[in-house]
């Protein structure tokens, strides 16, 4: 199988205090560190696994700026065979319409059987990329994706749902599949790995390999904190004590 993984270099920020730039529309990114989204693993674990099962090749491609050739070549270190950054510094407005179709212009000239891509990306959590690359390549897709088997040029496919439900669906190759996390257990590139991942090319495209004049659907205006609102209250007292307590501030509320 000749299979596809979309990957995004996004910086870590769970535990990190976020500021807002003097822009107004970035983050403070100095102090932070950067690594392979979180989603996007999942995503390249699961072309690994079915390139083990049925061989073929994995392409590892990234809209970033240079750091992002990084985290290709961590992707290369855990099985991906090549690997292409598009230069994110070349373009603005990037959006999810704009990611999706940059990306398209480079896939479209690659044979592929299936496309992976993170169901959403931590930074900016658009959930857009994967849907809107598949309608440009005209192409079946599946998102929050929690299992994919394929046979027989076809591919079974689970999905999560609300609520608990999950959808069954059995897709025509090619497609593309947005991976949700937990769909497996990614692997640790090992140190000679990382080594010999250091020594391979990376295809680096720009805007004179790109014929694509596209407005981004959405502009940033303005990026902020949220505000903060009312700490929790602990009630101490008695069993009794805290039971009343706890009834007055319902009543309060409106609640009851």
């Amino acid at each position: 199988m000749d299979l596809i993984v979309c990957i995004k270099r996004v910086p870590q920020t769970a535990e990190a205090e976020v500021k807002i730039d003097s822009s107004g529309k970035d983050i403070v990114r100095d102090r932070l560190t950067f690594d392979m989204n979180e989603a996007d693993s999942y995503a390249l674990e699961a072309a690994i696994l079915l390139k083990e099962k049925f061989g073929g090749t994995i392409t590892a491609l990234s809209l970033g700026t240079a750091d992002a050739e990084d985290t290709l070549r961590i992707a290369l270190a855990k099985g991906a065979d090549s690997a292409i950054r598009i230069r994110a510094e070349e373009f603005v407005e990037l959006d999810g319409f704009k990611t999706a179709a940059l990306l398209k212009e480079v896939i479209k000239d690659i044979k592929f059987d299936a496309i992976f891509t993170g169901c959403m990306a931590t930074d900016d959590s658009y959930y857009q990329v994967g849907p809107v690359l598949a309608e440009l390549l005209r192409v079946g897709h599946a998102t929050l994706v929690s299992k994919v088997e394929v046979a027989d040029g076809k591919a079974q496919v689970n999905r999560e749902l609300e609520g608990g439900l999950i959808e069954h669906l059995e897709m025509s190759l090619p497609a593309v599949f947005a991976v949700q996390t937990g769909i497996n257990e990614p692997r640790y590139a090992s140190l000679i790995a990382i080594r010999r991942a250091a020594g391979k090319e990376i295809r680096v495209v720009g805007k004179e390999d790109i014929s694509l004049e596209l407005k981004s659907n959405s502009t940033l205006e303005e990026l902020f904190l949220p505000p903060v609102g009312k700490r929790a209250e602990i009630l101490s007292g008695s069993t009794d004590e805290i039971s009343a307590k706890a009834a007055t501030i319902i009543k309060e509320k409106g609640l009851i």
